[in-house]
């Protein structure tokens, strides 16, 4: 069987506390030999570490999201610096930027924006800061149309730090952008969707060693788990799809992805 690693999973997330035994067994019994569970706020990246101390094939990356960017800290990167620490903290994230859910969307105005953009823009800034003293790369979110700010943001970090644009739905011009930065990009299931012919578009024009595939659990569960608790077992009908749409073979695909991985989490075990 072709293994294949869950690089982008919420698995500190209350939707798994009830069975993650099971959970951790099916994404073994299906290939999915290493998670990456993903914080989202310093409490988040705590319980990613604990998972990850807790058994031998998860792995935490640490970060604060954008989407939480107004309850952060002031200065978010001492707490950082400690929790980038440990063995088996791997990347700085989740981090960038996300305009899909400003205040002017929730009720509030345009002006109510600008204070939350600012924000996001200084936490990102802040999770680069410490990739780069760390060495460690980043996971990026975008969402919304900030693309053009992310990239604004992130490239002056592009020597010292490499990114993964993680659940990656943007054009293939997007992503030859990102790839031309030293970056990555990660895909979902999105990509077996019946209205995901644009990501799969990009994903026909991606490079294999330039991606890598992701779940993130619980969202975004593929055909034919659509509509329900989406866990790490799903990467394997997203490499299904993924390889018809390289047109390659799992075992090529299983080889090329995992590269990719171990080359952009300098601290996954081999």
């Amino acid at each position: 069987m072709p293994i294949f690693y869950d690089t982008h999973a919420h698995l500190d997330y209350p939707d798994f506390h009830s069975d993650i035994a099971q959970i951790l067994e099916r994404a073994q019994a299906a290939g999915i030999t290493k998670l990456i569970s993903i914080g989202t706020d310093l409490d988040s990246s705590a319980r990613a570490i604990k998972l990850a101390e807790a058994h031998p094939g998860i792995y935490a990356v640490v970060g604060w999201h954008p989407n939480d960017a107004t309850g952060a800290p002031a200065d978010l990167r001492p707490a950082l610096r400690e929790l980038t620490k440990h063995p088996k903290v791997v990347a700085l994230g989740e981090t960038g930027l996300d305009y899909f859910r400003l205040p002017s969307t929730k009720g509030g105005t345009a002006a109510d924006d600008e204070p939350c953009k600012r924000r996001q823009a200084d936490i990102f800034q802040q999770q680069l800061e410490v990739a780069a003293e760390t060495g460690l790369n980043c996971v990026v979110h975008q969402r919304g149309d900030c693309f053009e700010d992310t990239i604004r943001i992130f490239e002056p970090f592009a020597r010292k730090v490499r990114a993964v644009f993680h659940c990656f739905a943007s054009d293939a011009a997007t992503m030859q952008r990102v790839l031309a930065l030293g970056s990555i990009v990660s895909f979902t299931g999105i990509a077996t969707f019946k209205n995901g012919q644009n990501v799969r578009a990009t994903l026909a024009a991606t490079p294999l060693g330039s991606f890598m595939l992701e779940t993130d659990s619980p969202f975004l569960a593929p055909i034919p788990y659509r509509g329900k608790r989406c866990e790490p077992a799903y990467v394997k009908e997203i490499s299904e799809v993924v390889a018809q749409v390289k047109g390659c073979g799992l075992e090529e695909l299983s080889r090329a992805t995992c590269a990719t991985a171990h080359s952009f989490f300098p601290k996954l075990a081999a």
